[in-house]
């Protein structure tokens, strides 16, 4: 039976978190979730809804996109 193909989702809140200079702690005070939640989000481990998504973009000034992608 073939594999179903399922596409990793990729981000880049690490680099943006360091240029912003914000702790893990900071990033996770100013989107509302827990600390733990963005060192897993980081290691990419952890799929963020759209709202979180949509937050971490808020906060960021970039779409979406920019930030989280399919591969």
């Amino acid at each position: 039976m073939p594999r179903k193909y399922e596409p990793t989702l990729h981000n880049c809140v690490r680099e943006l978190r360091t240029e912003m200079e914000l702790t893990q702690r900071e990033l996770a005070q100013e989107v509302q979730v827990t600390r733990q939640t963005i060192v897993a989000l980081e290691a990419g481990s952890y799929t963020p809804s759209l709202a979180l998504a949509m937050r971490i973009a808020t906060l960021f000034d970039c779409p979406i996109e920019e930030i989280f992608r399919l591969e």
